[in-house]
């Protein structure tokens, strides 16, 4: 069973896809969102949620009070359970259904502070690459981009903006955080 770790969600439980998803464990999670509200990236921040599958990060980010959340999915039938969820956990989220390769390529519609990609661990590291870059235009400058990966993937291709901040491994996922400096700063 899948829970929201804390916030006004917390304790609750969520519905995940029978397939073609791998939520992230209730105990990255907390790690992940520990480290993150410590640096000061969840509360009053627009967050994104890439390759959102179950939804558990955007919904707990939602829960534990970013102001706006996005969650991108590209499977119908997730997408449904993610506002399903969203409805139940009575937690105001925008869910798109669409590819992130294809989503990345829309013109901005807001800057993000905090953008989360938990992509599938099959996902090619040059279309990860082909992402991160498009995404470029849809974070705020200082925004902290979060990729987790298998342990035993290679880091990320980061474009030209995005520093390496730092990693950190729990069980056999490696999770990857890199802020988004514009020319200048």
């Amino acid at each position: 069973m899948t829970r929201i770790v804390a916030g006004s969600a917390g304790g609750r439980a969520i519905k995940v896809p029978t397939a073609h998803t791998r939520p992230t464990s209730e105990r990255v999670r907390e790690a992940l969102f520990s480290r993150l509200e410590h640096r000061g990236y969840v509360a009053d921040c627009n967050v994104l949620d890439l390759f959102a599958g179950s939804g558990a990060l955007g919904l707990e980010a939602a829960s534990r009070g970013a102001a706006h959340v996005e969650l991108v999915e590209s499977s119908r039938p997730a997408a449904k359970l993610i506002r399903q969820n969203a409805a139940n956990l009575g937690l105001d989220v925008q869910v798109h259904t669409a590819k992130a390769e294809s989503w990345v390529t829309l013109p901005p519609r807001r800057e993000f502070d905090l953008v989360l990609l938990d992509p599938p661990y099959a996902l090619e590291e040059a279309v990860l690459g082909q992402i991160l870059f498009g995404l470029m235009p849809h974070v705020a400058d200082d925004a902290l981009v979060v990729v987790e990966r298998a342990k035993r993937s290679p880091e990320p291709r980061w474009p030209d903006g995005l520093e390496l901040q730092d990693f950190r491994d729990w069980g056999d996922t490696r999770v990857w955080s890199a802020i988004h400096r514009s020319p200048g700063h």
